[in-house]
């Protein structure tokens, strides 16, 4: 009965029953493979409330469907593999040629789930793009970007889609990836005239108040990467460096932080430093400003231009 309804139908639309059948059999196959997919991701949502570990499941789903229903629709519209075989013979020249980016994109894609330089979850650059990995598909991936206008890598508020791709052709670095932490420096320009080492032990016992807690588990990362990057650090600790700048004596923190945490732990440590400051008076910031030497009078005794007193006739 149902092969003389659907001889019917093929009369009426003036199709070849066989192709209707085809037809009918791509629709049944499709639709069964949605039902399975959407009851294999309500298993999921009813299993585990973590959103990574939902996004890895409801992608894994995704792409075996697609698979799978690929492969029915070939078994339904091909005779055989042979015959299959030979149309792709046919039209892969002109397929290579035609569709050059979009193969080129999915080598990418394969290439992230393979060698996986980066996972959904990292934050990363690649080329002139930064930002923290919330999607990855087939032909591109998604960026929430960081930086641009905003100061210290914290969200734009963008969405950027990039060509897997360029995967291939721009440099990339990955925030996330092997050591895992990143470090942060914090330059605190002081007078000439300022008790620079006062103010160097201040600086040094707050970047130890704020930073120092992450040596102990950046040191265990550290042994982690070494095994599989050539990553090593004889120091971990904070510290502070001393330079001469212009305008006075630059002392830099040089600090570990987590990637996403260096704009917070920055505003976090100038505070301390501005009241700490604050409290001394044998310290000032030093700034760009315009002053007259006198080197006679201002200069020390062996070094003023007319030699001292003591080199006087």
């Amino acid at each position: 009965m149902l092969q003389d309804i659907v001889q019917h139908i093929a009369n009426l639309i003036k199709l070849n029953p066989e192709v209707l059948w085809k037809i009918i059999a791509s629709a049944l196959a499709l639709f069964l493979l949605w039902v399975l997919r959407l009851l294999g991701n309500r298993i999921v949502n009813k299993r585990t409330d973590d959103p990574r570990t939902r996004y890895s499941w409801r992608k894994g789903i995704g792409y075996t469907s697609f698979i799978i229903g690929l492969f029915v629709l070939l078994r339904i519209w091909f005779a055989g593999f042979g015959a299959v075989t030979t149309y792709l013979g046919l039209v892969s020249a002109g397929i290579a040629i035609a569709l050059k980016d979009p193969l080129a994109n999915l080598a990418g894609w394969l290439f992230i789930i393979w060698r996986r330089p980066f996972t959904v979850g990292d934050r990363v650059q690649l080329g002139e793009y930064r930002g923290d990995v919330i999607d990855l598909r087939a032909f591109q991936f998604t960026l929430m970007e960081i930086g641009n206008w905003v100061d210290a890598d914290q969200s734009t508020g963008r969405v950027i889609r990039i060509p897997n791709g360029k995967i291939f052709t721009e440099m990339m670095a990955n925030y996330s990836k092997g050591f895992e932490y990143i470090w942060n420096e914090i330059g605190v320009l002081v007078t000439f005239e300022s008790n620079w080492r006062k103010a160097k032990e201040i600086l040094t016992k707050i970047a130890h108040e704020h930073a120092e807690h992450l040596t102990e588990e950046a040191q265990r990362k550290v042994r982690s990467a070494s095994q599989k990057l050539m990553i090593f650090y004889t120091k971990l600790t904070p510290t502070v460096y001393t330079s001469v700048k212009d305008s006075g004596v630059m002392l830099t923190i040089r600090y570990l932080t987590e990637p996403r945490r260096r704009r917070g732990s920055s505003h976090a440590i100038w505070e301390s430093i501005l009241d700490e400051f604050a409290k001394c008076d044998d310290i000032d910031f030093a700034y760009p400003t315009s002053r007259y030497y006198d080197n006679r009078i201002e200069g020390k005794p062996g070094a003023r231009a007319d030699g001292g007193p003591d080199t006087q006739p």
